[in-house]
């Protein structure tokens, strides 16, 4: 049986944290919060998201930081952008400098990236040690990698590379409201990968990686990739909704920056470090990912 832990976890009240901290305490872990209001509990800490008091982690066995704003707020305004970059990178650098200072560092520290690393890439198969695609996103993911480097003199840092989460709520929550709404769609040809991985899997991949000797970059994605026409289809036959629609390429460039980079960009990325890790997957395709998407998932 493996260890319990006393985890610090910064961006708890997201979806992923949300269910990372139930999931954890479930397995008899115990969780402390970093929090930006006023503490409601005992295992709440208030911070400010740009600097930690270092006796904080005095018996904290792991900190596990999931903060950052929302990349599915379109537009991406300039002001926004700088939101997205700085809601990850100073929690991140707070995290790392308190992790240095701290007279007995935990012995890992797991902070959340993004397989947007890669950037675009049709045609291609990508996976961990792949090199940095251009673009906003790999620049965006590049300085947040950075921040948590800091630490690495310290303790074991690993660099969560996620793909989009498959759930009630997150990142897919549009693609479902509108295919309940009968209105599923193929996105311009459908053919672009869009990386994925189910909400329970993305948990239990991160508490894997607690006990783990991995460090670095570890792409958290599902092990069969999906085309986007797979991942709308999907959600449509899962409720049993048409998806006769098609979204043309010009409609979404009318988003701007988000809307391609969310919709248009073809990304195969494959999770190998986590596979020869020995992680099992409990849904290793886009189509059982979706049926097992839970309704009371947090963070809709």
């Amino acid at each position: 049986m493996a260890a319990t832990h006393h985890v610090l976890l910064a961006g708890g009240s997201g979806l992923i944290g949300a269910a990372l901290a139930d999931r954890l305490r479930t397995e008899g872990h115990r969780v402390t919060r970093l929090v930006r209001r006023d503490t409601a509990s005992a295992d709440e800490v208030r911070w400010d998201a740009r600097s930690l008091d270092p006796t904080v982690l005095e018996g904290v066995d792991a900190v596990i930081n999931l903060s950052g704003a929302t990349v599915g707020r379109i537009p991406w305004t300039t002001r926004y952008r700088r939101t997205l970059v700085s809601s990850r990178v100073e929690p991140t650098r707070a995290l790392a400098e308190a992790i240095v200072a701290a007279a007995t560092p935990p012995k890992v520290f797991i902070s959340g990236s993004a397989v947007g690393f890669y950037g675009n890439r049709p045609g291609e198969t990508v996976s961990d040690g792949s090199e940095r695609g251009d673009g906003f996103f790999p620049d965006l993911v590049t300085a947040w990698e950075q921040a948590s480097a800091i630490a690495a003199g310290a303790t074991r840092v690993v660099n969560i590379r996620t793909a989009v989460v498959v759930a009630h709520g997150g990142g897919l929550a549009p693609i479902r409201i509108l295919t309940k709404l009968g209105l599923g769609a193929r996105f311009s040809t459908g053919e672009q990968y869009w990386p994925w991985i189910g909400l329970r899997d993305q948990v239990r991949a991160i508490i894997h990686l607690l006990d783990s000797e991995l460090a670095g970059p570890v792409v958290l994605a599902g092990p069969t990739p999906a085309t986007s026409f797979a991942v709308t289809y999907a959600y449509a036959r899962e409720m049993g909704r048409p998806h006769r629609f098609v979204v043309p390429r010009f409609a979404i460039r009318l988003l701007g920056e988000a809307g391609q980079r969310l919709l248009l960009d073809d990304l195969r990325v494959l999770p190998r470090r986590l596979q020869a890790d020995g992680f099992e997957w409990t849904t290793r395709t886009i189509d059982r990912a979706v049926a097992a998407i839970d309704p009371e998932d947090r963070a809709d």
